[in-house]
This record gives C-alpha cells, sequence and structure tokens, in this order.
C-alpha cells in the first residue's frame, strides 16, 4: 500500500481551531472599544446640542433683562420649556470690580442648567450694563 500526498490546492479550504479563536478573540476586544466610543460621541453630540439651546436660552434672557432694566434686583431665577425640555436659569447682577474707577458698571450674569444623558450641565453668558438711571430727554 502506497500513500498518495494530496496537493496543497486539492486540500479542503478553511480555517483552523486556532485562527477561528484569534478572529472570536481580536472581536471580543474591538466591539466593546467601538461602542464605548459610539457611546462617547453620541454623548458629546447630545451635550453640545444641549449647550446650543441653553446658549440661545441664556442670551434671550440677558437681553430681555437689559431691555426691561430687570436686572436692577440682585437677584432672579427661572424656567423655560423649549419644546419638551426644561431649562433653569439664575440671574445675578455684581458690581464690577475691574475698574475701580468705574461704580455704575454691573455685570449681569446668567446660568442655564441643562440636563443631558442623566447629567446635570451649565452655560454661564455674562455681559456688562451701565446702572446710572436713565432721564427724560425732554427739557423744561
Amino acid at each position: 500500500m502506497r500513500l498518495r500526498l494530496i496537493p496543497r490546492s486539492e486540500r479542503s479550504k478553511g480555517f483552523t481551531l486556532a485562527e477561528v479563536l484569534a478572529a472570536l478573540l481580536l472581536m471580543g476586544i474591538v466591539v466593546p472599544v467601538a461602542i464605548q466610543g459610539m457611546h462617547i460621541a453620541s454623548r458629546a453630540g447630545e451635550v453640545a446640542a444641549r449647550k446650543g439651546e441653553a446658549a440661545r436660552i441664556a442670551q434671550r434672557v440677558l437681553n430681555e433683562n437689559v431691555v426691561t432694566t430687570n436686572w436692577n434686583q440682585s437677584s432672579q431665577s427661572g424656567t423655560v420649556l423649549e419644546g419638551l425640555r426644561r431649562y433653569r436659569w439664575n440671574l445675578h447682577s455684581d458690581t464690577w470690580t475691574q475698574d475701580p474707577n468705574q461704580s455704575v458698571i454691573l455685570q449681569l450674569s446668567v446660568e442655564v442648567f441643562y440636563v443631558a444623558q442623566n447629567s446635570e450641565y451649565s452655560l454661564r453668558m455674562s455681559t456688562l450694563v451701565d446702572s446710572t438711571p436713565q432721564t427724560n430727554g425732554a427739557s423744561q
């Protein structure tokens, strides 16, 4: 009886057990890392979207209070409903201490609080206003 050698091209084509285990190990490492990366990217996108909405709300609150001169009170707070999302805000007016020669300048700061993926974040925006009383320009 003679043993006949089968050429490599005629052998069954397939993967060995070691190759299959190595591929599974690689997938076991890569897939969780990829999922974690997608979670981080999703969170960053949602936080950025909420931060943009919070910035619009902060700007609107500042503008409304500057125009209506409601900033004479030291502190205010409120809630804004934007779509289905609720944003809390706090407005503070403090004396501006950067220039000791100026005693009539106030710094208005509004802080808007928002929630993204069960974590609370905040955004702060400030502006300067002249606190001298406005006089009517009509002369008598």
